[in-house]
């Protein structure tokens, strides 16, 4: 069955996140970043390739990878957070680099994937992804506050489709 779910996509993440959904994300992330000393990353893919799949990958593996991949791990401070969505499987996870790690537990992402899933569930994928920075904005304005300090923006702030 999870087969038949990756291999029927479709352009999925392009219908769930059209541009103006892409530039209203966008905007979030950007203003978010003037709060606090992180870097934000949002991920959508809309499913796996099938060699993935039958290697049975799990989510969070993917989500490892894709930080790899986007390079979130690479900023000064050791900030970087991504949100990642894999439609397929109506999954989101988020990994964050180990100076966020050492300071906010597991469970303050799982709630913030549980506030972004119940928009999902109700069809409203920009209301879910922007609710979902504007939690994690909350975060890291508590830990990794700016207090004046600017924020050199080291990673896009565009949305990316994988």
């Amino acid at each position: 069955m999870r087969v038949l779910r990756h291999l029927f996509d479709f352009g999925l993440a392009r219908r769930r996140f059209p541009p103006a959904t892409l530039d209203a994300i966008q905007r979030a992330i950007k203003a978010s970043e003037s709060r606090h000393l992180g870097e934000i990353v949002f991920a959508v893919e809309g499913s796996l390739p099938p060699l993935v799949v039958l290697r049975r990958h799990d989510v969070r593996e993917r989500a490892r990878e894709a930080f790899a991949q986007l390079r979130v791990w690479n900023t000064e401070h050791n900030t970087g957070v991504l949100v990642y969505v894999l439609l397929a499987e109506h999954a989101i996870e988020i990994v964050a680099d180990r100076g966020i790690a050492a300071k906010v537990a597991e469970e303050e992402w799982r709630e913030v994937c549980a506030l972004i899933r119940q928009h999902f569930i109700a069809g409203d994928y920009q209301r879910g992804a922007i609710a979902g920075v504007e939690a994690i904005t909350a975060i890291l304005a508590r830990h990794f506050p700016a207090d004046g300090q600017r924020n050199p923006d080291e990673l896009p702030d565009r949305p990316v489709l994988l």
